[in-house]
């Protein structure tokens, strides 16, 4: 797995990537009450705005961790918010994402570096 500086994790399945945040982002959120995910077939560039989260402490953009195409979303997000704070690194990740450049993830952190990070 890699990580970002935004607390967003990428797992790499095939050639697809599935994103999340973390599980510090998550409770540093609070209870999540609404998730707002993209629409499959989205092209993305990194740093865009993909996904808006509710928490009971505030409201969040998630940002495109690297360009391509948005092919899957998790649709249980939109009845069942609170996975996300449950099983945040599982059954809580956001969308998968199609990219042509895969060196993309190549400065991310990995584990190690994100909990130096988190500190």
């Amino acid at each position: 797995m890699k990580f970002t500086e935004e607390h967003e994790w990428l797992r790499v399945e095939d050639d697809l990537i599935v994103v999340g945040i973390t599980e510090h982002a998550a409770e540093q959120l609070g209870d999540i009450v609404f998730v707002e995910l993209p629409e499959v077939g989205t092209e993305v560039v990194k740093d865009d705005e993909v996904v808006v989260i509710e928490s009971v402490k505030a409201a969040s953009d998630i940002l495109a961790p690297i360009d391509g195409e948005i092919v899957e979303v998790n649709e249980t997000l939109a009845d069942a918010p609170s996975t996300v704070n449950e099983d945040a690194i599982g059954n809580g990740w956001f969308f998968k994402i199609k990219t042509d450049d895969m060196s993309q993830l190549d400065d991310m952190m990995d584990e190690a570096a994100y909990k130096k990070f988190i500190g």
